[in-house]
Order: structure tokens, then sequence, then C-alpha cells
């Protein structure tokens, strides 16, 4: 796809530019957008969840995405027709209908109708004219259009531009649409934007898809980058729509989700194509090497059954080698094997890690250089701007079109654990009071920093998470009966946890974390209705998705019975205070994980078997220790 700006010449010289712009679609690699002149490059997020064609074009007219399961209807087929008032989108209707049921605030249309004078269209005769739509208005009318060759289709598109600010165009396949894209890039005027969006070699892979564009600010060559995604490199599709807006010199309307594109560092093409190949094989590798690090840990267990001493190394070693996962999961993120070299990696260097951590501190102290070592090097990571995480089958996968920068939903609560039980190992042995109570705060408000800030783990839900989470643990460790101050101290902390983060924003990132610029800054109480039902209706939808149903339960069933056996469970440390604080938090930290992130259960599920790993550490007590 190609999207674009030409202005007509100006009649005298003094005068600025006017500013146009033209969109069209094209068959490109990435290569072949580079080498158009003045072209940046970007890979786009072109959907969120399954792709089509359809519904790339709606998106782009309004500026605003949900995932595609959030509809209840499929896509309607879009087709241009000629009635006797001029030319119109076939299906709009069906689209419209459709978009007013969605649990969001949704305009097909509005880009076209924002534009004074609406949006042209410049087709090819008999090619079906597959995205007119995105020139259609909220009626879905187009203000012009011109069918003809495929030659003759750039000449016709500058023409559609001295009448129309906003044109959409489809260049041919092959050769001659290579040749139509370098004379537009070539021909490009003062007032022109031309951004390029290429369409998917085939539909199973249209989820991401390679975008250009010459005209903006920064000069060409650079790769583009956007507020949206917070990622150098990567763009969204509705970041089309701001993008238009603003070289226009027009205000997005509220409705309007994207960001305008930005040209960022020097163009990396070798870069940019391995980080789209990396990309689309994160989502198929994760399960799979969480099941080979289970079958490593599983392997030496096996090993070491001939005796009790063995058997207990093997719980510690497994144990700590999941813990250790965040962080070995960057080593192939840095180095993108294949397949089964990555899962070998991780597997090996899970349980080598976990086996050296053990050797080298004393039980039940080791799950601190996990925990420690997780926070500092995805810290790292996000503040040195290397996009591991983002590379890593533990990054929160942009292929999924929901988020694109910051901690993932399934990490938060599994760091919030991972913390929990580090700040209880620091303590072992403990004793109830103020000092351990005010220890497990500190290292809440250490990671809700983390988990919260613009910079690093951008997430809201992730606050809320944490600071109950270790809200209720610092309350376990005053001792005594659980009053009313104390309880309403626990609700109000995560109240107290967004006060921070917005200021923290404001003071960091300057008003535009996910915070402030979705909560905030929210133009409406629509807006933030919006944002509930939402994350709630994606949270509904996870709940029922694949073996989530079962999970959940089994999860469920595995909190009870923690809380209700709890001593027994922490019988290893000897119902250490501190332990039983870090178990409550971990209880918490699943719950309202659950409760306040779109992906529901999956925080709940992920906090239990966190938590499991860490039980089995426990228990995996060295023979001194359990005399």
């Amino acid at each position: 796809m190609l999207l674009g700006c030409a202005s007509a010449t100006p009649a005298l010289a003094a005068h600025p530019p006017r500013a146009t712009v033209l969109l069209a679609f094209g068959s490109f690699s990435e290569r072949q957008l580079a080498g158009a002149r003045g072209m940046s490059v970007a890979i786009m997020s072109a959907s969120q969840g399954r792709y089509a064609t359809a519904q790339l074009l709606l998106d782009i007219g309004e500026g605003a995405r949900i995932s595609a399961s959030a509809y209840p209807a499929p896509v309607p087929a879009l087709a241009l027709t000629r009635r006797a008032r001029g030319w119109s989108i076939l299906g709009w209707a069906a689209a419209r209908a459709r978009a007013g049921a969605a649990p969001q605030l949704l305009s097909p249309g509005l880009l076209a109708a924002h534009v004074p004078g609406g949006g042209a269209y410049a087709g090819i005769t008999g090619a079906g004219a597959p995205d007119a739509a995105a020139a259609a208005d909220r009626a879905g009318n187009l203000a012009a259009v011109s069918l003809g060759t495929g030659a003759s289709l750039p000449a016709r598109a500058l023409s559609l531009l001295e009448r129309k600010r906003f044109v959409v165009a489809d260049l041919p396949a092959g050769a001659q649409g290579l040749d139509a894209l370098r004379a537009l890039s070539a021909g490009r005027s003062a007032g022109e934007l031309l951004i390029v969006v290429a369409r998917p070699a085939r539909t199973s892979e249209g989820e991401l898809l390679w975008l250009g564009a010459a005209g903006l600010r920064g000069g060409g060559a650079r790769e583009l980058s956007s507020a949206g995604t917070n990622q150098r490199g990567l763009a969204m599709d509705i970041d089309i729509t701001a993008t238009v807006l603003t070289h226009l010199g027009l205000r997005a309307p509220p409705q309007v989700r994207g960001a305008a594109l930005q040209t960022d560092g020097a163009l990396e093409s070798s870069e940019l194509v391995a980080l789209m190949a990396r990309l689309r094989v994160i989502g198929p590798r994760r399960l799979r090497a969480v099941a080979w690090l289970l079958l490593a840990w599983a392997a030496i267990a096996l090993a070491c059954s001939g005796g009790a001493a063995a058997r207990a190394f093997a719980l510690r070693a497994g144990g700590l080698g999941v813990l250790w996962a965040p962080v070995v999961a960057l080593v192939p993120a840095a180095l993108e094997p294949g397949a089964a070299v990555e899962y070998a990696l991780i597997a090996v260097l899970c349980i080598a890690l976990g086996a050296i951590t053990d050797a080298l501190v004393p039980w039940p102290r080791a799950v601190v250089v996990p925990a420690f070592a997780a926070v500092t090097v995805l810290s790292a990571d996000a503040l040195a701007g290397t996009q591991l995480l983002l590379r890593s089958l533990l990054g929160p996968d942009p292929i999924l079109g929901a988020r694109f920068y910051g901690i993932g939903n399934e990490l938060k609560s599994a760091l919030a654990v991972l913390v929990l039980a580090g700040a209880a190992g620091a303590l072992y042995p403990s004793v109830r009071g103020r000092m351990a109570a005010a220890a497990f705060a500190l290292a809440g408000v250490a990671l809700a920093l983390v988990e919260g800030s613009a910079r690093i783990g951008a997430g809201v839900g992730g606050v809320i998470l944490v600071s109950f989470a270790f809200a209720c643990a610092a309350a376990t460790l005053l001792g005594g009966a659980l009053t009313h101050r104390r309880a309403l101290a626990v609700l109000l902390a995560p109240a107290l946890g967004l006060l921070a983060l917005a200021g923290v924003d404001l003071a960091s990132a300057h008003g535009s974390g996910q915070f402030t610029s979705s909560v905030l800054h929210a133009r409406s109480a629509a807006d933030v209705r919006d944002i509930i039902v939402r994350r709630y209706g994606a949270a509904w939808r996870e709940l029922r998705n694949h073996a989530m149903p079962a999970a959940t339960a089994a999860c469920a069933l595995c909190g009870a019975g923690a809380l209700a056996m709890r001593r027994r469970l922490l019988a290893p440390v000897g119902d250490d205070p501190a332990w039983q604080a870090a178990l409550a938090g971990t209880l918490a930290a699943g719950v309202v994980g659950a409760l306040v992130e779109d992906s529901g259960p999956v925080l709940a599920v992920v906090a239990v078997f966190t938590g499991g790993c860490v039980c089995c550490y426990l228990w995996g007590r060295p023979r001194a220790r359990a005399s």
C-alpha cells in the first residue's frame, strides 16, 4: 500500500505550497521502499488480531481500532460502485452498523470527512478498486474518482491532487507499480507527503506490513516511529490517520487514537528486515519454549531420583531456573537463532543458572538473585533502547497489535511474585514488625516505578497490581488483627500508586505515558468508559480462549488450596512471617492482575505458576536445613 502527498505549484513563489496527501496501495519489498527517493521506512502493525484488508482500510479511515474478535460480526466486503449522484462504497452501511456495535467509539470515514473537499481515488480499470474505501467519508461517498490504465495512474493521481487535498491510489503490480512509485517519489513537490504501505505477500502474514514515508520533517532515509508504539522502526496503521491530518494542518478529532509518524535514526534496512522476521516467530515459539524448559526440569528430576539430596537439588535448580527465564529469554532475542536452538538455549541456560545460583547463595535466599537480575536487566534494556525485550519470547508480542513497548501483561504478575519472593528471601529469618513491613513496601515502590514508568514498563495495570500485592504483604507483616485503618490503607495503595505514576509520567515523559495519555488526557467520560469496556471485554474473551477455562479453574483451585494450607505449604521455612507475606502478595497479585488487565485470567495463571516454582525451590531445602 502506498500513502502520499502532493501539492499544486503555487501561483507566487512567496506563498507556501499547498499541503495535499496521496494514499496509494502497491506490492513492494522493504528494499524497494528504501530505494525510493527521500523515503523513510518502518514496520507497520496493520491489525489488532487477525488481518483483513477491509478492516485495515476502515481502521485508517477512522483512526482507531480494536481487536477483530471484539466486533459482533465479521468485516463486510467493501467495493467501489457508481450511483446516480456519484461514487460510493458498497457495504458501507454494514460497516458503520458493525462499528456502532463495537465496544469503542469508532467512526468509519472520519478521515475523509474531516478533510475539506473530501477524499478522491485513482485506480485501474478492471482491477476492482480494492482500496478505495480508505477515501470514503462518513456516508461512504467519494468526492472524485479516476479510473484508467496502470501506466497513466501516476499522472491521474497527481491531477486529482491539484483539485483535492487527500487522494487514495492503487498502484499496479510488478515492474509497472515500481515505476509508478519511483515516479511519484521523484516528482514529489515541496508540499507533498508520500506514505507507502506494502501489501502482504500472503494474507497470513498481513499483521505486519512495510510502511514508507517521504516528506516528513527530518528528511528521508530514516527509520520511522510514533508515540503510538514508542518503538524505533515500528508504527501502526492508525498512525497514518494522525499523520495525514497533521500534515494538512488539521486538528485530529477525539476518536483518532494514532500518533503522527516521526523520522528517527538512520535507516538500517537489514536490521528492520531481521526485526520483521523475529516478530513473526515470537507467538508460535512462546508456549513451546516453556514446554521445553519444563521438560528439561523433568529430565533433571529423573536423573536425580537416586536419593533425597539429589531430588532436593533438582527441585531447587529447576525452580530457580524457571525464575531466571525473563533474563535468559533476552539471550536468544539478541542472537535470533532458529527455533530448536532457541528452545535449547533457554532450557539449558535457565537450569544451569538455577544450579549455579543454588550453589553460590544459601537456601532460601537464592531467589533474590533472579529477582534482582530481572528487574535490573529489563530496566537497562528499556532505558538503553536495545529492544531485546521487544524481540524476546516473553516480550509484548507486537504482532498481536495491542501492545508494542514496556513490560507485557504476562510478565507483570510474574515479576511481582518474583520480587515478593526475593524480598522474603532477603529478610529470612524474619520477625514481624514495622521494619520488615517497610522493606516489602520499599520493594513494591521500586517495582511499581519500573512497571509503571513510561520509559520502562509503561503499565497502568502493573502499578495497581504491584501496589495492592505489596500492600497486602506489608499489612501481613505488621502482625496483629486486621484493623479498619490497615484495610483502608491496603485498598488506597493502588490509588496512591496511580497518583505517583501520573507524576512520574509528567516528569519523565512529558505527559505522554500510558496512564496520562489514556486516562488523564481522556477527552470525555465516554473515553474512560471505552477504556473500561474494552479492557473487560478483552479479559472475558481471553477467559473463553482455548484451554484458558481449564487453566483458570486449576489456578483457582491451587490458589484456594495454598491459602487453606499455607502453614503446610510454608513448612520448609518454618512458617516464616516474610514468606507468609510473600504468599499473601502472590495470591493478591494474581487476583488483582486478572481484574485490572485486559489479559484477565492469564495474569492469575502466571502468578500461580511462578509462585509454584518458588514453592518447589523452598521444598528442595538442603538436608542440613531439613534437620
